[in-house]
């Protein structure tokens, strides 16, 4: 019980259902202000279901809370949840459309006989693709340009980039060296590398000089050392200038005091530069492997749809595919060759955490 203004006390079954003194209406309110207060007796002023209905009345109901409000009261991870997907929801929206909801067709198309008959035949297709000659050859030549092409542009692009790092005279001429590559099209560079390497080219002509015999590099055994050339030469520069940038984050203050310790150059580029670098490391090969996947604009370019048999690639099996309109066999050699990328992906991501784990975060 509550006392009232005059010292007595107000009766307690006026609060009872959640009641309280100022929810009665205004004049009654100011009868008990001025001092007078309920009889103590059993009876109320006003019956149970008066009392609920006073409760219920338009002037004492709370406001909903507007949009503003709720923002401001929502959890911190939800609104920079909210945040960022008002800024990546139209890149993710785009991704969808032209990338995730195309491979997914791709899929379904390498599970059913044809475009017009759309009956499930199972693995039916991948068998037929993996008894094709054809995509057997350009399986096999693509796995041999990757494993030549990705590791030396890893290599040499560190090796140039610590090279650059060195104080050596005509440091600037030498990037830009490099780096001119990334300005040229791809067709003044498709029509620098016939120059080259025509059976009457600059290099031909230049080997007879000593006495050797003409080469058709492009329809011989050579063929591939002509590709491998084409893709260093127009992917070493960009790589540099990324490993260039790992090795300045690289802190000074542990090499110094590795040096300061009689640490040698080859311990302190194995156990402090390659273990900063390991991130940098994998971004490098990733981006590589997916450029070397990309050679077919140039070797197309450079011999057309059926090249010779070194030079065959699973991009010229892809292609030739889609024009006999031969969509089930394309889409699995695509599925094929998505699930490769993934697995070579996912491993180096296991290689660059246990290597590179102890210098990261």
């Amino acid at each position: 019980s509550l006392p009232c203004a005059k010292g007595g006390v107000k009766n307690r079954r006026f609060l009872t259902e959640g009641l309280l003194f100022h929810d009665f209406p205004t004049h009654l309110n100011r009868r008990y202000r001025g001092g007078h207060c309920p009889p103590d007796t059993n009876q109320d002023i006003y019956p149970r279901q008066e009392r609920i209905a006073m409760l219920k009345l338009p002037t004492r109901q709370t406001a909903h809370p507007d949009a503003k409000t709720l923002w401001k009261n929502a959890n911190l991870k939800v609104r920079d949840f909210l945040n960022s997907m008002c800024f990546s929801g139209p890149s993710f929206l785009g991704m969808l459309i032209f990338y995730l909801v195309p491979f997914g067709v791709v899929i379904y198309y390498s599970f059913i006989a044809g475009v017009v008959d759309s009956s499930f035949v199972g693995l039916k297709n991948y068998i037929a693709v993996f008894d094709n000659a054809a995509f057997r050859t350009a399986a096999k030549n693509t796995a041999v340009f990757t494993g030549l092409a990705v590791p030396l542009a890893v290599v040499l692009s560190m090796l140039l980039a610590l090279m650059l790092e060195a104080r050596i005279p005509g440091k600037s001429q030498f990037r830009t060296c490099f780096l001119s590559p990334m300005m040229v099209p791809i067709a003044s560079i498709i029509l620098i590398w016939q120059v080259l390497f025509h059976s009457n080219g600059v290099v031909n002509e230049f080997l007879m000089v000593f006495g050797a015999d003409k080469i058709n590099w492009l329809k011989s055994d050579y063929c591939m050392v002509v590709i491998v050339s084409l893709f260093l030469w127009k992917n070493l520069g960009y790589n540099m200038i990324l490993f260039m940038a790992a090795l300045n984050n690289i802190p000074k203050e542990l090499i110094e005091a590795a040096e300061l310790d009689g640490a040698t150059g080859r311990y302190i580029f194995f156990h402090i530069k390659l273990r900063y670098l390991s991130p940098t490391v994998l971004f490098v090969t990733i981006l590589s492997i997916i450029n070397s996947f990309k050679i077919f604009r140039e070797i197309y370019l450079l011999t057309g749809d059926y090249p010779y048999d070194g030079l065959y690639m699973l991009q010229h099996f892809m292609n030739n595919m889609f024009k006999h309109l031969d969509y089930q066999r394309l889409s699995a050699a695509a599925v094929f060759l998505a699930i490769v990328i993934v697995i070579l992906i996912a491993l180096l991501f296991l290689i660059e955490n246990y290597f590179g784990k102890d210098v990261e975060g």
